[in-house]
């Protein structure tokens, strides 16, 4: 296969020229014009930000693109779908409330954002996934299949269960139904380290489905010599879903993935339902490596950045993408006092940080993921290839 075009621009601006205007003209020179948009339906896929996290991409970028794409004939609408978990995007009107909140209303974006799956998150379409082998028909949001033309527009971080979160995380797992995001994340459920869970109940807190029980006591020692009881986490596998939101947010890694190919299974899942997305169809992809944080824009909160702000990047193709916006990560230095060098020190300390993963930075943020599953499964069902030819846009 020959290599993909990326075409990227950093983020120096000068006087007259800011960023919305620096991300049209890289998306012109990346291509989107060879795409007949003419009284064509466009889905716009994003994440609105989940409301106390900040690092969600700003609706100005959104409006860039939707401005190129009335432009050239067009009908724009921005979209994502309803989440598994506790927060503000769990059914439509929620969620709208929350994109409002955040800037995603006509005013700003210049188009209507619309739910894809819906108001409970039932409305999905099942779409069979061409040479799929651990989904055969992905439960896709309506509204994005409804769409003649779809185009990912992704803040590129990290992820606590993926590894990193680029067009692909955007696309397969943003674009399914609330079932559809069960399926993913279905293949592996965590467990609880008895020894180091001090019963803070957090996770009970994010999980949606009651799948947490405390019946258990034991002694637990804090800092400064204190004893007390503490009541254990139990996790009922008959209500948990695999959705992992809990093993985000333990505090003391006391929550851990239920075997070491649940991570493996999960990307490969999450490659098979972006193919669902894009088959058969114009498909255009954007990924701005800025605010990289380590966790995903899920959360109602964001960590610092693990690496200074990047630039922006477009292709045709989500796997080379992805690939180009990982090794443009990897070739930055880590930024100070962050989880990724929280996490180093730690791995070093245990002497569990081995050469191969050294410099590696998604891998020393969150070491239970593996990102590059994601990637080769993709290239293998012929999503898209790795290699790529990064092109530069002034």
């Amino acid at each position: 296969m020959e290599p993909s075009k990326v075409y990227f621009c950093d983020l120096h601006t000068h006087m007259g020229d800011g960023l919305p205007n620096k991300l049209k003209r890289l998306i012109k020179r990346a291509g989107i014009g060879q795409i007949d948009f003419e009284n064509k339906f466009v889905a716009i896929k994003m994440h609105l930000g989940e409301p106390g996290n900040l690092s969600y991409l700003r609706p100005n970028y959104a409006r860039a693109v939707v401005d190129v794409v009335r432009e050239l004939g067009g009908k724009p609408f921005i979209t994502d779908c309803n989440t598994l978990y506790v927060g503000g995007r769990k059914n439509a009107l929620d969620h709208l409330d929350s994109a409002y909140a955040n800037g995603f209303n006509p005013f700003q974006t210049g188009c209507h954002t619309i739910i894809a799956d819906g108001l409970k998150g039932l409305d999905e379409v099942e779409v069979p996934v061409a040479g799929g082998e651990y989904v055969k028909n992905a439960k896709i949001g309506r509204a994005i299949m409804d769409a003649d033309i779809v185009i990912s527009l992704t803040h590129f971080k990290g992820h606590e269960q993926a590894g990193f979160g680029g067009a692909m995380k955007n696309l397969g797992m943003g674009g399914g139904s609330r079932a559809g995001k069960m399926e993913q994340h279905s293949a592996g459920k965590p467990g609880v380290n008895a020894e180091a869970c001090i019963g803070c109940r957090q996770c009970s807190k994010i999980c949606a489905h009651g799948a947490f029980s405390f019946d258990e006591t034991r002694e637990h020692e804090f800092a400064g010599g204190r004893v007390r009881e503490v009541n254990v986490a139990r996790i009922d596998h008959d209500r948990c879903v695999g959705c992992g939101r809990c093993i985000a947010v333990c505090n003391q890694d006391a929550i851990k993935p239920g075997y070491a190919a649940a991570v493996e299974v999960l990307n490969y899942k999450i490659a098979e339902y972006t193919k669902a997305v894009v088959d058969g169809r114009p498909s255009f992809h954007i990924s701005l490596a800025i605010d990289v944080s380590p966790n995903c824009d899920c959360h109602d909160e964001n960590d610092k950045p693990i690496v200074g702000d990047i630039g922006m990047f477009a292709s045709f193709d989500p796997v080379a993408l992805d690939q180009a916006c990982i090794d443009a990560v990897m070739a930055q230095p880590a930024l100070p006092d962050t989880e990724l060098t929280r996490m180093r020190h730690k791995l070093e300390a245990a002497g569990e940080l081995d050469e191969a993963h050294a410099h590696d930075k998604f891998y020393v943020t969150h070491p239970d993921t593996d990102w590059k599953s994601c990637i080769d499964h993709a290239e293998k069902i012929g999503l898209g290839t790795h290699e790529y030819e990064l092109i530069e846009v002034r």
